[in-house]
């Protein structure tokens, strides 16, 4: 059994409920801060708190670009990246244009992608892809595979948390088949305990988007 110290480092503590306070950011970043996790992943406003909070540890601030529907002009999401990496930000997980996707408009989806893993890689920053699986079917999903292993994504991602189902094995086990070893895969969306994280983790996740990282950590701790 991992312990509550490796558990913690495979999680992206999320941060993204858009009725949260500043205090309630604040502390939620102080708190990941203590459990070491990879990364906190707070709504862009408040990167620059959470850079400040996070500065000289391991824990990456992270934020996300085109969320939680995906459908801003490219040019926007470009913008978002780099002033998220102007305020500090290291890891960036971006929704690709869903309606695009739908429209199996896919040179427009890999343009768009392009256009901003260039900037984020020119700063040294982490791109990571949410796919939002939900209103997928499984030929759009191999697609966008292709394409982050294609352009040199950094991770796939399920999900925004925010859609009409979370991650699910079937999508996992799909997305690492299709993207290993070349692009790591993030579950995100539903992740409650911490049965999903070990069960995620073992199907080849190396990253788990999850807001009940308290939770899930004491959980471990009384294993």
């Amino acid at each position: 059994m991992p312990t509550p110290h490796e558990i913690a480092r495979l999680i992206d503590h999320a941060l993204l409920s858009p009725n949260q306070s500043a205090s309630t950011v604040n502390a939620g970043c102080q708190q990941a801060l203590a459990w070491g996790v990879a990364a906190v992943c707070v709504t862009p406003c408040y990167v620059a708190a959470c850079a400040d909070i996070l500065r000289g540890s391991p824990v990456a601030t992270c934020t996300v670009i085109g969320f939680p529907h995906g459908n801003q002009d490219q040019s926007v999401k470009v913008y978002e990246a780099r002033q998220a990496m102007a305020d500090g930000a290291t890891e960036l997980d971006m929704v690709i244009n869903i309606s695009a996707a739908i429209s199996e408009d896919f040179a427009y989806v890999k343009d768009e992608i392009r256009a901003v893993l260039e900037v984020v890689h020119g700063e040294g920053a982490k791109l990571k892809l949410i796919f939002e699986n939900c209103y997928l079917t499984d030929i759009h999903k191999i697609r966008l595979c292709e394409t982050c292993v294609e352009l040199g994504v950094d991770w796939a991602k399920t999900s925004t948390g925010f859609g009409s189902t979370g991650a699910t094995v079937k999508d996992v086990t799909l997305m690492v088949h299709r993207c290993a070893p070349d692009v790591q895969v993030k579950a995100s969306g539903g992740i409650r305990d911490l049965r999903s994280v070990l069960m995620f983790q073992q199907l080849g996740c190396t990253r788990i988007g999850c807001s009940r990282t308290a939770d899930v950590l004491a959980e471990c701790a009384r294993l």
